[in-house]
C-alpha cells in the first residue's frame, strides 16, 4: 500500500501547468514540522514536493498561495530523468489525489475544512445576540425507554 497524509504550509505560491494534451497539473511544496525535538530542542522541517492534477490543481492553483496550511492525500511517486550535463536525476514526490485546505497563512488555527478564497474569509455568519429558539415551544422531556439505542 502507497499511501501519504501531510499537513503543512505552503513554501512558496503552487505553479501550474498545462501538458500538451491539455490536462493541468500544479507543483507546489508542503513544509511539515516533525513530531520530535531535535538535540537543540527544536523541531526539524521536512520539505516535500506535491504535484496535483486536473481540477485539483486548478483549485490549489487558484485559491492556494506561499503559507496557506493543507492537508494533502496521495500516494508517494519517484521518477527519473536525464538532465542537460547528462547525469541521471531522481526526483520523489507525492501525488495529490486530494488537498484540503486548512487556513491561510495568517490562520493558526485550522478551520472546520471550508474552503476559502486566498486570504479573505468570507463565510457567511449569523447575528447569535438573541435566542434563535426563543418561540420554539416548550421543553421536551424524553426518557431512556424513548431513545433508539
Amino acid at each position: 500500500m502507497n499511501k501519504a497524509i501531510i499537513i503543512g504550509r505552503l513554501t512558496r505560491d503552487p505553479e501550474m501547468r498545462t501538458t500538451t494534451s491539455g490536462v493541468n497539473s500544479t507543483t507546489f511544496t508542503v513544509a511539515v514540522s516533525r513530531t520530535y525535538t531535535n538535540q537543540n530542542g527544536e523541531r526539524d522541517t521536512d520539505f516535500l514536493n506535491c504535484v496535483a492534477w486536473r481540477k485539483q490543481a486548478e483549485n490549489v492553483a487558484k485559491y492556494c498561495t506561499k503559507g496557506t496550511q493543507v492537508a494533502v492525500e496521495g500516494r508517494i511517486q519517484t521518477r527519473s530523468y536525464d538532465a542537460q550535463d547528462g547525469t541521471k536525476r531522481y526526483v520523489t514526490e507525492i501525488i495529490a489525489d486530494n488537498v484540503t485546505f486548512l487556513g491561510s497563512k495568517g490562520s493558526n488555527v485550522a478551520s472546520d475544512n471550508t474552503n476559502f478564497v486566498g486570504d479573505n474569509n468570507d463565510i457567511a455568519t449569523t447575528d447569535i445576540s438573541e435566542d434563535p429558539f426563543e418561540n420554539f415551544g416548550n421543553e421536551v422531556a424524553l426518557s431512556d425507554d424513548d431513545l433508539p439505542f
